[in-house]
């Protein structure tokens, strides 16, 4: 029987249909459960859009190239979890459009990076990263510090995420730009509102210049939030989707 796979071999024929059948025996096992299942993103406590400041963090990352050199998905491998954390979700990035797992690993993994580090470390990493791991071949971004975020169309990217299904309220397109200012200040009078259309958001300074809300702040803003929505410590796989 070992000996038989020669058939194959010396007709193109035959080997071309049996490379049809195997393959679309593979595509129906793997499409065909997408049909019956409502749902295959877990639902998951604690994930939400991402507010506005975050967002156009997000686009300055994409836009940079940052995803190039870092993947922002931890795989259920032992030595994976070890180094960077709990296993990446789906549901981690079902408001990402597009999303940025990936494979490529310049340098680490950005999925749990949120609150690894503090903000007056990721000014200096995006200044000049050698002065903190002297090994990185990142170039420095220090221009970021110094150019003011554009927000007069952050509007208009919530509109378009809200078409690919993120659920933005007309509230929260309204205040795109009000909520940029009240995320980078605890005192701001739109302090209230903003928690209540973004919950669990973290409000600071991001950049140390309170003068100036730079593309930086948007950036680092981004870079706190990754991995920091889902609570590990209670989270509890649901046993099926629906």
């Amino acid at each position: 029987m070992l000996d038989k796979h020669a058939v194959f071999e010396k007709n193109s024929i035959l080997l071309t249909i049996g490379i049809l059948i195997v393959v679309s025996i593979g595509g129906i096992i793997e499409i065909a459960p997408t049909f019956y299942l409502e749902s295959t993103i877990e639902r998951v406590e604690g994930v939400r859009p991402y507010t506005p400041l975050e967002l156009a963090g997000r686009n300055i990352y994409i836009r940079e190239g940052c995803y190039v050199c870092h993947s922002q998905m931890v795989r259920s491998l032992r030595d994976e979890v070890e180094r960077y954390g709990h296993y990446s979700l789906a549901a981690e990035s079902q408001y990402d459009h597009p999303f940025q797992w990936g494979s490529k690993r310049t340098g680490p993994d950005l999925a749990r990076v949120g609150g690894k580090y503090s903000d007056e470390w990721h000014v200096q990493h995006m200044i000049d990263p050698r002065s903190l791991v002297p090994e990185s071949i990142m170039p420095g971004y220090p221009f970021l510090a110094k150019k003011r975020l554009r927000t007069r169309d952050l509007q208009a990217h919530l509109r378009a995420n809200r078409s690919l299904g993120v659920p933005y309220t007309d509230e929260m397109i309204e205040n795109a730009i009000i909520d940029v200012e009240a995320q980078l200040d605890e005192f701001s009078d739109y302090y209230d509102d903003f928690i209540a259309r973004y919950p669990n958001v973290t409000i600071r300074d991001f950049d140390g210049d309170p003068n100036l809300v730079s593309e930086l702040d948007a950036l680092i803003a981004y870079l706190q939030v990754l991995g920091t929505m889902v609570d590990f410590s209670v989270y509890k796989p649901e046993e099926n989707l629906r």
